[in-house]
């Protein structure tokens, strides 16, 4: 078989196979670039009082349990803290996807948003499907879209190979012919 043939049919086959799963990947990475610019996927931080965080993790937890959206009952259901001094700021990551934004001082709730970035970050890597799909659907169609890509630019680079070619082809019958004459 010819290796243009071959190459040509190994980029249009490949790109059948992970159209899916690139269609996810691009999809959710579109609204990953966005996340700082939209408070609808990543709550903005709020500014607190103070940037020397004074608050107890009693007091925290104790604040962030007084929030309904939360649904926090002990330090089970938090995802994790975020704490900013320079913005005196506590972010609360509620498992439940909520975030609560705390002063870093007074203990004052400043913002509660629900927070969809890191389901958005968990579609974008296929974990959200399951961590098999992670590793046997996403980062197969990655490896085979890096394939894609070097075949597109083998494919990208044959027509300048052939017009190079054909033009040294004619350089040496010119000059072969004026040899002869």
């Amino acid at each position: 078989m010819n290796w243009k043939r071959l190459n040509r049919n190994v980029h249009y086959w490949i790109s059948i196979g992970i159209a899916l799963p690139l269609l996810i990947i691009i999809g959710s990475g579109i609204f990953l670039q966005l996340k700082k610019e939209s408070s609808w996927i990543q709550p903005t931080t709020q500014d607190g009082s103070t940037q020397v965080p004074t608050l107890s993790y009693d007091r925290l937890l104790a604040v962030t349990k007084t929030i309904p959206e939360c649904e926090v009952s002990s330090w089970e259901d938090i995802d994790r803290l975020d704490v900013r001094p320079s913005q005196g700021v506590i972010k609360v990551r509620c498992k439940n996807r909520w975030e609560a934004q705390i002063d870093a001082a007074s203990g004052e709730v400043l913002q509660v948003s629900y927070r969809r970035s890191d389901l958005i970050e968990s579609i974008h890597d296929g974990s959200f499907f399951h961590d098999r799909v992670k590793l046997w659907i996403f980062l197969p169609a990655s490896v085979l879209l890096f394939l894609m890509w070097i075949t597109g630019i083998v494919l990208f680079l044959i027509p300048f190979q052939v017009k190079r070619n054909a033009k040294q082809k004619r350089a040496l019958y010119t000059a072969q012919k004026r040899a002869q004459d």
